[in-house]
């Protein structure tokens, strides 16, 4: 099995066991900056395949599609001592391992970090990613994306009064803790080159939902007034927010007294920044109401497209609200090769960007334990070993 030769990770060995969206992920992001990622499933295969419609050519729901290109794919029933034989070979030449399982099942299976496998590969780099951690109150136990939106005061500040708490209509916590693993396993790298020594690495869904609590948090802190209901305003800063134009909606973002009087002279209200209540920020805050009435009628017969471009040329930052296939076939969207096309694959590329070792996504998803005979073959096992061990269910075939 060749390892990538391109980017910044080549060179670098990843044994992937998560599913689901935080380890894929932040593995497959690994996998385009040049690491070598196996990624390992249970028998019953990585939950992700299955949460469809829609489905690709090859039945592997979209959600798996988008998470996963670039892997080599086995499976072992790590429950089995043979599997884990498998695991152990795996590791012997491995640089990072990464887990999403619930805390202590590594251990219960003789795999954990500290309890074997921090001495037997002292170079290696341990990541989990667990909802919670292992100790504490709510210690152990399992977390998904949404329930941790509510219980970490997300759903609280997301929505309207008329509708009440609404949770983020992508993944957020999910997505963010993916690269929160991302950047531990870095950071765990770096390190190594000056120690010689591996670490763990800890990444939670609980933590990464509390530190999206900003500016929230830091407001509460600082009043003790619990956040309210906003709807697309930001609670610090106005006029930021949703304004309704002649044909559909915008977003317009104003941080600063020069752009709040561009602004109001592009639109035709060159009065209003010597209006006491809006002159400052703090003011208009205070007045927000008001003042989102006085844009909305000024821009009522304004094409919305229009207004922003020209207002982003007068530098105050403004967008339409676009649909999800509008922002993907947006021109700048198409300059910067944010959609990857690898034949009927079609998948968003990693944002992150270096100029001398460019990032090479690589090939399409892999089905259910597609490379199992040369992921075995290339850790040392002989055909007849390879047999035995599909024949025992420790590595189920594809």
């Amino acid at each position: 099995m060749s390892a990538p030769t391109h980017g910044a990770l080549a060179g670098i060995k990843v044994v992937d066991l998560t599913r689901v969206l935080a380890g894929p992920l932040c593995t497959q992001m690994l996998s385009d900056h040049g690491a070598q990622v196996i990624k390992v499933e249970p028998p019953t295969g990585d939950e992700t395949r299955k949460l469809g419609p829609p489905y690709d050519r090859l039945g592997h729901a979209a959600y798996f599609s988008a998470l996963n290109r670039g892997k080599k794919a086995i499976s072992l029933d790590l429950s089995k001592p043979q599997a884990q034989a498998v695991l152990h070979k795996l590791l012997s030449d491995a640089d990072v391992l990464v887990e999403n399982f619930l805390p202590g099942t590594m251990e219960r299976w003789g795999l954990g970090f500290e309890q074997t496998l921090k001495s037997r590969y002292p170079r290696l780099i341990y990541c989990s990613i667990s909802g919670f951690g292992a100790d504490g109150p709510l210690g152990g136990l399992p977390g998904y994306d949404a329930v941790l939106q509510a219980m970490c005061g997300l759903m609280s500040i997301n929505g309207e009064e008329s509708v009440g708490a609404v949770k983020v209509g992508i993944p957020i916590v999910d997505h963010l803790t993916g690269y929160v693993a991302l950047s531990g396993i870095l950071l765990a790298l770096q390190a190594r080159s000056r120690t010689k020594n591996g670490q763990r690495v800890e990444a939670t869904l609980y933590d990464t939902a509390l530190s999206l609590l900003l500016p929230h948090a830091s407001n509460w802190f600082a009043s003790q007034k619990p956040p309210e209901l906003l709807g697309s305003a930001h609670p610090n800063i106005a006029p930021y927010d949703k304004f309704q134009a002649k044909d559909g909606e915008l977003f317009i973002g104003i941080l600063n007294d020069p752009q709040f009087r561009r602004f109001c002279s592009h639109i035709g209200l060159e009065e209003l920044p010597d209006d006491p209540r809006f002159a400052s920020n703090s003011s208009r805050v205070t007045h927000r109401l008001q003042l989102k009435k006085l844009i909305e009628i000024a821009i009522q017969n304004k094409d919305s497209g229009q207004l922003c471009e020209s207002l982003m040329r007068v530098g105050v930052p403004a967008g339409s609200v676009n649909s999800v296939p509008d922002a993907l076939n947006h021109p700048h969207s198409l300059h910067r090769g944010m959609v990857i096309t690898r034949g009927d694959y079609v998948g968003l590329r990693s944002p992150v960007r270096l100029k001398d070792t460019p990032d090479q996504p690589g090939e399409r998803p892999p089905a259910f334990a597609q490379h199992a005979d040369e992921v075995l073959r290339n850790a040392g096992f002989t055909d007849e070993d390879i047999v035995c061990l599909h024949e025992t269910g420790a590595a189920p075939r594809p």
